[in-house]
């Protein structure tokens, strides 16, 4: 589905209304997969996932067709969507509800996740990936070759 892989790290500041510019590596490819449109919901790990529309429609699909039993991380996922666009100026709003619950505050991170894209807030991805360094190589890695 997704013809373009996101990868990268870009350390970003988000405005006094809570919009984010789009790094220009990204802001083409978005453009032209999916005319600006992006959706942007909770992250399960405190971030936020940024999905150009085509990948979060597939995302969205898989979700809804989760068991009853998945009810409440189909909320957490779906009842928390945004659909936003790229304006004229590269920029995205992040909603107020957003923002808080990924603790955004200015400085964010924008990561490249292969289909997707992650915004954390800056010093709480920062304890992320020092608590993920401290951590054993999970048993999927152990074998991998670099």
């Amino acid at each position: 589905m997704c013809a373009f892989v996101f990868q990268g790290a870009s350390a970003l500041a988000l405005d006094a209304k809570g919009r984010l510019t789009v790094p220009a590596r990204h802001r083409d490819v978005l453009k032209e997969m999916c005319a600006g449109q992006l959706t942007l919901t909770k992250h399960p790990e405190g971030c936020l996932i940024v999905f150009p529309r085509p990948v979060w429609e597939g995302f969205r699909d898989k979700v809804a067709a989760l068991p009853m039993s998945a009810a409440g991380w189909k909320r957490i996922f779906l009842g928390n969507a945004m659909d936003v666009e790229i304006d004229g100026a590269s920029r995205v709003l992040v909603s107020p509800e957003l923002r808080a619950a990924a603790g955004l505050s200015r400085d964010v991170m924008l990561l490249g996740m292969g289909s997707h894209l992650e915004l954390w807030d800056a010093a709480r991805y920062a304890a992320h990936e020092a608590e993920v360094m401290q951590q054993q190589m999970p048993e999927a890695l152990k074998d991998f070759s670099f």
